[in-house]
């Protein structure tokens, strides 16, 4: 009995140090995995900071410090009339605020005590003693938003967005129950011919598109833009496929015999319980529409009807030379799908993992 007691409690001691050992390996690489998982999140992040810090910027500060992420100014003395930057010197084995007033060969400077500026001292300079404060320039957006129509832009760019996202969801939504609900002939072959259409390039259909809009007189309107999203597209259609295909077909049954045609089972039973996937598409279709700048660049001729995406690249091609300016706008431009998303974000992965549950 003791030699089987001994074994047995051998090894549920080594059983749980098996078990501690997993779970710090786990512990391990989950705070590894975490680890990297921000690092890649910083590095993605720098040039989000960089814009908004150049937003921020004057054209001084951009001169001095092209590359920084925070918009410093140095800090100024008045000297006998004039201003000068003020350092963080060693004197004395202190550290104190004197103002330069001349630089000297061999990284020194001429430096004075503000209070006192008849003493001077030769002193090592260093650029990173330079003594800064934090300057924000927020005329900026004022001053790049007044510069160009801005406000029409938007205007178009919302008509645009919005206008095309409720036809793309009345339309996506008729079709996806269609190939979902109903069965005929061939539905399937039809179903795989719509997916086909994925892989065509843009550039393919332009030219007849153009040809056509131009014959019917609907170049250099937002129509090119809003109408083509109500004849429903591949991409929502699959993804609302495949979540209508999740619903119970007995819903539908019911409905049917409670007396519902089939716009009203549509309507009233399949759409209410599919919101999270509309909402995944709205978003897509969002993106597509706020950033989209071949079509509107075809399209569209005059000034008054751009979007912002093509009023942005003429703003930076008039102002190239004004970063801050440039930049500030393309935060304006940036910051809606950012807030879009970070509002939506939970909604939005939900949408897209039930979609895909049933095939």
């Amino acid at each position: 009995m003791n030699d089987n007691q001994g074994k047995s409690s051998g090894f549920s001691s080594l059983a749980q140090r098996m078990k501690g050992s997993i779970k710090g390996q786990k512990l391990f690489f989950k705070g590894l995995t975490t680890l990297i998982l921000a690092a890649g999140a910083t590095i993605i992040l720098i040039p989000f900071m960089y814009m908004v810090g150049t937003s921020l910027k004057s054209v001084d500060q951009i001169r001095q410090d092209p590359l920084g992420l925070i918009p410093f100014s140095p800090v100024f003395a008045l000297i006998n009339g004039k201003e000068e930057p003020l350092y963080y010197v060693d004197l004395n084995g202190e550290t104190v605020e004197m103002a330069l007033i001349k630089k000297q060969p061999g990284k020194k400077g001429i430096f004075v005590d503000p209070e006192d500026p008849t003493t001077t001292y030769t002193l090592p300079l260093s650029e990173k003693n330079a003594i800064r404060q934090l300057d924000l320039h927020f005329e900026n957006y004022n001053d790049a938003l007044t510069r160009a129509p801005f406000g029409r832009y938007l205007l178009n760019t919302l008509t645009v967005t919005f206008v095309g996202m409720a036809g793309m969801l009345f339309s996506c939504s008729l079709v996806a129950y269609g190939l979902s609900r109903f069965r005929a002939p061939w539905i399937n072959v039809l179903f795989i011919v719509l997916l086909s259409t994925i892989m065509l390039p843009r550039q393919i259909t332009l030219l007849p598109l153009y040809v056509i809009f131009e014959k019917i007189g609907w170049i250099d309107t937002l129509l090119p833009l809003i109408v083509p999203q109500f004849f429903a597209n591949a991409y929502s259609v699959f993804l609302l496929r495949q979540f209508f295909m999740t619903i119970p077909i007995e819903m539908d049954e019911a409905a049917k015999i409670d007396g519902a045609n089939t716009l009203q089972t549509l309507w009233y039973i399949i759409l209410p319980q599919s919101t999270l996937v509309l909402f995944s598409i709205a978003i897509f279709h969002f993106l597509y529409a706020w950033n989209d700048f071949y079509e509107p660049l075809i399209f569209l001729h005059t000034r008054s009807n751009w979007t912002m995406a093509v009023g942005l690249q003429t703003f930076n091609a008039m102002y190239s030379i004004n970063t801050h300016l440039i930049m500030a706008v393309s935060l304006m431009m940036v910051l809606p799908p950012v807030i879009l998303f970070f509002v939506g974000q939970k909604y939005f992965t939900q949408g897209v993992v039930v979609s895909g549950v049933k095939g």
